[in-house]
């Protein structure tokens, strides 16, 4: 009678192992896509990243799950969202930009979280080092200071006699002392003067327009960070072509809007590198030790529909180095 009851006992216990196992073997990871603004307004990042997966082999909806949360454009419902992420327990949070991070790094200090792009991880406290973030963060900077210098270059070369620029920048953003010192740099080589706009909220871009067009500025240099303009994108495009103002901007958003160019880092090569950083992790690597890297890749884009509007040519060589013209 022991005898039946003892291989009765490890029968069950071999059979609840094999049922436990089989479960844990049919557990899809489960991951958190938060961002600041609407998915729509950054559609193609979001594709990047959906086929960056795909490459890698995940399937979603079967092999993983991502629950989307977006604060479309109000920000003080990031806090929420960033902890209904947590209470669902997600094995990672992914971050579509700086102001996402930051309420995600506040609501866990567990949940791994990996930061599509941030320009300045370090300075605004969310890794100890690039090369070794320490905590529970990692992913891909947009840091890349020097552009800002090659930005005002493309200029001069569209505007030969450009000698007065407008800079529009936001003094409160990370990077943004960095990227007025490579701006100043280069304007002493071209020889034109920098004409400071400080663009501290939505609020104040109608503002800076309506300041540079009173400066006689020949041209618009956008540095202005994602978090205060994203949203707005079409507004200020419209005020650059209503003041004929010639403009380049940060990323190729601006340029589909109706902008007239933009020299940047190519956001949605950082958006389908950060599938790696999800699936590194799903497969043991810790944030701590996983280094942060910066950009690869940038792109050149000329608008010659916007060049018309407001009567400027675009010089041949200058349209031979864009990675794309959009006619």
């Amino acid at each position: 009678m022991n005898k039946r009851l003892l291989w009765l006992v490890t029968l069950v216990l071999l059979v609840s192992a094999t049922f436990v196992e089989a479960q844990q073997a049919k557990k899809v990871p489960q991951i958190g896509y938060l961002a600041a603004n609407s998915f729509s307004a950054f559609s193609a990042r979001i594709e990047a990243f959906q086929q960056g997966l795909r490459d890698l082999g995940y399937v979603e909806g079967k092999t993983i799950v991502i629950e989307w949360r977006s604060a479309e454009g109000k920000l003080d419902s990031l806090p929420t969202l960033a902890a209904e992420l947590v209470r669902l327990k997600v094995d990672i949070i992914v971050t579509g930009g700086l102001g996402a991070t930051g309420p995600a790094k506040k609501a866990t200090a567990t949940i791994p979280i990996v930061m599509t792009q941030d320009s300045d991880p370090v300075a605004n406290g969310f890794v100890r080092t690039l090369a070794r973030p320490g905590g529970n963060i990692t992913g891909l900077s947009t840091l890349a200071p020097e552009i800002s210098g090659k930005r005002l270059e493309i200029l001069k070369e569209v505007i030969p006699k450009l000698s007065r620029v407008a800079v529009f920048g936001t003094s409160t953003a990370s990077g943004n002392a960095q990227m007025l010192k490579e701006v100043e740099l280069a304007a002493k080589t071209l020889r034109v003067k920098p004409h400071y706009l400080d663009v501290l909220s939505p609020n104040d871009i109608e503002t800076a327009f309506r300041a540079a067009s009173k400066a006689r500025v020949d041209a618009v240099l956008m540095l202005v960070p994602g978090r205060v303009a994203d949203a707005h994108k079409t507004e200020i495009v419209e005020l650059a072509g209503k003041n004929r103002l010639p403009a380049t901007y940060n990323d190729l958003s601006y340029v589909e809007a109706g902008g007239l160019m933009s020299y940047g880092v190519n956001a949605t090569d950082l958006d389908r590198r950060a599938a790696t950083y999800v699936d590194k992790i799903l497969k043991g690597a810790k944030p701590a030790e996983f280094s942060v890297e910066q950009p690869t890749k940038f792109e050149f884009i000329i608008n010659l529909k916007a060049a018309k509007e407001i009567g400027l040519t675009i010089p041949p060589n200058v349209l031979a180095r864009a990675d794309r013209v959009i006619k």
